[in-house]
């Protein structure tokens, strides 16, 4: 089986392609100087030079607060591409697993996680966005399309909240971290082994299509995983104080709640993804190794 990955020079586009070199899959990387998910001849000449059996969008625009004043070039990359792509899928008889995201949510479950089949209400530009594009894809590929929502995602390459709490503890003897905000800190390795496990049960198992979440097991607040790295560093965790969103204010709002329920796994015969904590604790030599490069 031949896999075209997009938005290859990402973070999780990065762990995915590894990841099937990993398994010994055929992989065409592209990152976003190869190949604009929103040009229809790129994709075309891409299709025809690659030839992919499955697609794994990874390209996405993901500047929540730009959204906000820029939500038609986020929706072109957002909704468009992932149209543009799925149809190409379909004219070639290819499959496509698009990366998608918890903000399709409003944030507001309480200490509920958000099912597979829970109806959207996005509060952000960026939320409403990624949810055209995931309609798209299921609209335009209904038994061959996959759409696998992350959230809080940190990964060895590129930045995010646990390489930042990591540069921090070595500059600073304590910082503010909000505790009213709660999700799933995901590894973003993590991720793209569901990926792979998902595409590769693609056009074999009846219920390998529509929608899965792919995040870490359990749920914490930013101040918790904040106070994790560093106590997993050996780092004392009092050195992290909890505050409100209210000290940090932004464009975009973020949800209050954001944990998503992983029940579709178990209909292909998957557990569900493992305890954040485990996860942090196996990525954080790895982010820290490519720190030190």
């Amino acid at each position: 089986m031949r896999w075209l990955v997009t938005g290859a020079a990402g973070m999780l586009g990065r762990d995915t392609v590894e990841e099937l070199l990993r398994r010994g899959a055929e992989v065409t990387a592209l990152g976003r100087a190869d190949l604009d998910i929103t040009e229809p001849e790129a994709i075309r000449r891409a299709f025809a030079d690659h030839r992919p059996d499955l697609v794994v969008n990874c390209a996405a625009y993901t500047a929540v607060d730009d959204a906000e004043t820029d939500e038609a070039r986020a929706l072109r990359v957002n909704g468009d591409g992932p149209r543009l792509l799925a149809r190409a899928c379909a004219a070639h008889g290819a499959r496509l697993v698009h990366v998608s995201t918890d903000y399709v949510f409003s944030g507001e479950a309480g200490a509920t996680p958000y099912s597979e089949d829970h109806p959207p209400a996005p509060r952000t530009a960026y939320g409403r966005t990624k949810l055209v594009g995931e309609q798209a894809v299921l609209d335009e590929l209904p038994g061959a399309g996959a759409v696998v929502r992350t959230a809080w995602l940190y990964g060895a390459h590129g930045r995010s909240f646990v390489r930042t709490m990591l540069e921090l503890e070595a500059r600073r003897d304590t910082l503010d971290v909000v505790d009213d905000q709660r999700g799933q800190p995901t590894w973003s390795a993590d991720v793209a082994a569901r990926i792979a496990d998902l595409g590769a049960r693609m056009g074999r198992d009846e219920g390998a299509h529509g929608v899965f979440h792919a995040t870490s097991s359990g749920e914490a607040s930013w101040h918790e995983l904040a106070q994790e790295v560093f106590r997993q560093v050996g780092a004392d965790p009092a050195r992290v104080r909890p505050t409100s969103s209210d000290a940090f204010s932004r464009p975009a709002p973020r949800p209050a709640y954001s944990a998503l329920a992983h029940g579709r796994w178990r209909e292909i015969g998957l557990a569900p993804p493992r305890d954040w904590r485990s996860a942090l604790h196996e990525a954080l030599p790895h982010i820290r190794k490519e720190m030190s490069q």
